[in-house]
């Protein structure tokens, strides 16, 4: 049987409800259509732009017929059919665009690990526009800019209207050299924005300032350029006090932080066990261990080591284990780790998750080791894209059904 192939074909199309990835979902003749620049309850014509046969196709809306009352003007010039990739939601009200990212996360947990939860999706400032402090630009020849929604296509920009103002492309072009294939800029409050070339072959340069100085609550943390942080100049904060909420740690305990990156967690955990408890960081990236461990060279109670986050390595920390903190990559933690982790029978699980599918998959594999998703809080810390940060809670849960 041939496999249909509708590309660069226009039809109309009823939009239906949100799904994972910045686009919504439509039908036409019996096949699903993953439609960008929509909203639900939108009648639109669309051209598709992929189609790799199979159940579904992917295309653009390049006419609404019947608009949402949540339709708004592109805050960018770019944010349109074959524009900049980067924004899903510049077309949609930014409250709007919270309740559709919360349903996305609720819908996830439903999908994948039969927890039904209504999710609100909390704003952080600044929204919608100017949060991000890093940006990579990217090169084709001699122009910057930004790639085309899944393509390498560059798109010459004059400005990102979600930029951090010490983040502007312009920044990369005074910088530009022949060659280059990507220009990152990164910026924060205590430093010189940074500016780092990166060639062909992935080697980086940093061509104008360097370490960058990040303050959250009374504690200053120091990253060298393309060292991991937070890209919202709110979230590291954010984060930071909904972790310690959720695993309330008391002094005296010992904590294990899983994927610590820079330290943010590492620090205030420490912080919170004082001296008679510790903090185990563990992370796999050298650049972040050496980052985070000055971070956090003046708490003799934390360490954080460079290790491959496995069941392996979970397995080998010695002494028991109050409260763990979960910090995995898009990817997720994933069945083995979870296991692992479930096995050293911590009170708490705190699990910091930037893919509500992955999220979904993981709580799943938890549900399987007795364990339960008791509370979730999603953040806002990229507004005008699908992407989402969640906060979860998980607790064990007594073979009699009451919670331990």
């Amino acid at each position: 049987m041939t496999k249909p192939n509708w590309y660069g074909q226009h039809f109309e199309v009823d939009v239906e409800r949100v799904a994972h990835g910045g686009h919504c979902v439509a039908r036409h003749l019996g096949r699903v259509v993953f439609v960008r620049h929509t909203i639900p309850g939108e009648r639109v014509l669309v051209e598709v732009t992929e189609d790799r046969g199979g159940s579904f196709c992917r295309a653009d809306a390049i006419e609404v017929l019947r608009a949402s009352a949540e339709r708004v003007e592109p805050a960018c010039d770019y944010a349109h059919p074959g524009g900049c990739g980067g924004c899903d939601w510049q077309h949609v009200d930014p409250a709007a665009s919270r309740r559709l990212k919360g349903d996305v996360v609720a819908e996830q947990l439903e999908r994948l690990a039969g927890v039904e939860i209504e999710v609100q999706v909390e704003e952080v400032a600044p929204s919608p526009l100017g949060w991000r402090t890093r940006m990579q630009y990217a090169v084709a020849g001699d122009v910057v800019g930004l790639h085309s929604h899944r393509s390498d296509l560059v798109i010459e920009i004059d400005s990102c209207a979600i930029a951090a103002p010490g983040a502007d492309v312009q920044l990369a072009r005074d910088r530009f050299r022949p060659g280059a294939r990507s220009i990152e800029v990164e910026t924060s409050a205590g430093a010189r924005s940074a500016v780092t070339l990166v060639d062909q072959r992935r080697r980086r340069r940093t061509v104008a300032g360097g370490v960058q100085r990040h303050q959250v609550g009374t504690r200053r943390f120091t990253v060298n350029p393309g060292g991991f942080w937070q890209v919202h100049s709110g979230a590291a904060r954010t984060l930071s006090d909904a972790v310690l909420q959720y695993a309330a740690v008391q002094p005296g305990e010992t904590v294990l932080d899983l994927f610590c990156g820079a330290g943010l967690f590492t620090a205030g955990l420490a912080e919170a066990v004082g001296t008679t408890g510790r903090v185990l960081g563990y992370e796999g990236a050298a650049s972040a261990v050496r980052d985070g461990q000055r971070n956090v060279a003046d708490l003799p109670q934390c360490s954080i080591e460079r290790a491959a986050i496995t069941a392996q390595t979970v397995a080998a920390v010695p002494g028991s284990i109050d409260v763990v903190v979960l910090d995995p990559p898009r990817a997720g933690a994933k069945r083995e780790l979870v296991a692992a982790v479930c096995d050293r029978q911590p009170r708490a699980v705190v699990y910091v998750a930037c893919d509500p599918a992955a999220l979904g998959r993981d709580v799943g594999f938890f549900a399987e080791h007795g364990w339960r998703l008791a509370e979730v809080r999603a953040f806002d810390l990229f507004p005008m894209t699908h992407h989402i940060e969640c906060v979860a809670l998980l607790l064990p849960t007594a073979h009699n059904g009451q919670v331990a």
